[in-house]
């Protein structure tokens, strides 16, 4: 008796049913989790900034502490040039509808929203965005308390993202956290340790004449008002030094920083003056100054 002959026609219709059924499976699932996962990277921004602003303690904080502290940041975004804020009018001219869901580093893709940095690329980010977002925290009496900046820059193996904040005379440094990069473990990813982190906290970014006055040194070569690099990740370490040095810089959050002094009447001269000279955290210290505060889900002109 002879065997029934295969049906391609069949086999070829089975596959391609199969396929679809898990395409839609597949589909599905990535829509129910999209939620999810915008939700999860809003917190962990949220988190980090927090992070630079010494705002969050890993060991015992929770979402609902993110959310309770992060509440109390206004979302500004500025013209990096002029320095200034941008009201929601301004912002609709410019083709920003919503200051929360702005993204600085995907308007480096636009044109019209940013600018060619050419020989000028001391970061090495191509293109430098002509409206940033920031996060103000202000004081009772309505004074800035601390900024929180965002800032990037590439580093040995890709571009190193993260945030620096600054204490209310737009000087001194409060602290620094990084949360997306591509450097070596245990080597370039070290950036991420609290104690090298807490080596940035307490020191200064100008000089009395307004020019940058920090960044990382070569590992064993110290430098008064400079952090150490990172033995063995040299250009991790330059690369974090140049980024900071850049948006610090006139291209960067200067002239925002220039406004903000000028509208407290605090000057440079009277900043760097008032900062006690000291040496920085050591590699090998044991504690972070990570002050514990806490955060809510956001209201009107405060992003959640």
């Amino acid at each position: 008796m002879s065997k029934p002959k295969s049906n391609n026609s069949r086999t070829i219709i089975v596959a391609l049913t199969l396929c679809l059924v898990c395409s839609v499976l597949v589909s599905a699932v990535a829509v129910g989790l999209k939620p999810s996962q915008v939700e999860n990277a809003r917190l962990d921004r949220n988190k980090n900034i927090l992070v630079a602003a010494g705002m969050f303690d890993p060991a015992s904080d929770t979402a609902d502490d993110v959310a309770e502290r992060f509440a109390d940041f206004d979302v500004e975004i500025v013209d990096l040039r002029a320095g200034n804020y941008l009201d929601d009018d301004q912002l609709l001219d410019v083709g920003i509808t919503d200051r929360n869901a702005y993204d600085a580093s995907q308007a480096t893709k636009n044109e019209a929203l940013s600018e060619d940095l050419g020989e000028n690329d001391l970061a090495s980010i191509g293109r430098v965005p002509k409206y940033a977002k920031v996060y103000v925290k202000n004081d009772d009496a309505g004074n800035p308390e601390m900024v929180v900046l965002p800032i990037q820059g590439y580093g040995l193996w890709g571009t190193i993202y993260g945030f620096l904040t600054l204490e209310s005379d737009m000087n001194t440094i409060r602290g620094i956290s990084f949360y997306e990069h591509k450097e070596t473990p245990g080597l370039g990813a070290r950036i991420e340790e609290p104690k090298w982190r807490a080596m940035w906290s307490g020191i200064h970014s100008y000089d009395e004449n307004g020019e940058v006055a920090t960044g990382v040194t070569k590992a064993g070569n110290p430098k008064e008002n400079w952090v150490d690099g990172i033995s063995g990740a040299t250009l991790t370490s330059r690369g974090v030094s140049n980024m900071i040095q850049f948006w610090l810089g006139d291209l960067g959050y200067k002239p925002y920083l220039d406004h903000l002094r000028e509208e407290s009447g605090v000057t440079l001269d009277e900043t760097t003056n008032s900062i006690d000279a000291q040496a920085n955290p050591k590699l090998d210290q044991k504690t972070d100054p990570v002050a514990v505060v806490a955060s809510a889900p956001t209201v009107a002109g405060k992003e959640a």
